[in-house]
């Protein structure tokens, strides 16, 4: 069974910083793309960032500039940086990936990190 964790939430004020992380274990064979949604109050669920096994990443258009995708593939981890946080920024953020298991690609999500940016 694969899982994924995510780390780093919390409240934080306008202009501040914080980092998510999010660890995937269980049987695991390869994890091709990994990356972060978030879905705001009243809102859909949308990407943030994602970020391909050979590191090539894309950001939505408005976080660019702010925040910063990366991972560790050897330990099955992927981070975002967040910087000079908005309000508008504020949302659960979850992680995602595609985790090929027991022969078979899936895709897999975290239980979600509260983020809360205040003005």
């Amino acid at each position: 069974q694969v899982q994924l964790v995510e780390s780093g939430g919390g409240l934080v004020q306008a202009g501040g910083s914080l980092r998510l992380s999010c660890v995937a274990s269980g049987r695991i064979s390869s994890i091709n793309d990994m990356g972060w949604y978030r879905q705001a109050p009243g809102k859909q669920r949308e990407l943030v960032a994602v970020i391909t096994s050979g590191h090539s990443t894309n950001y939505a258009d408005s976080v660019k500039g702010r925040f910063t995708i990366s991972r560790d593939n050897a330990k099955n981890t992927v981070y975002l940086q967040m910087n000079n946080l908005k309000p508008e920024d504020t949302a659960v953020y979850y992680c995602n990936a595609r985790i090929t298991s027991n022969f078979f690609p899936n895709d897999y999500w975290g239980q979600g990190t509260q983020v809360t940016v205040s003005s």
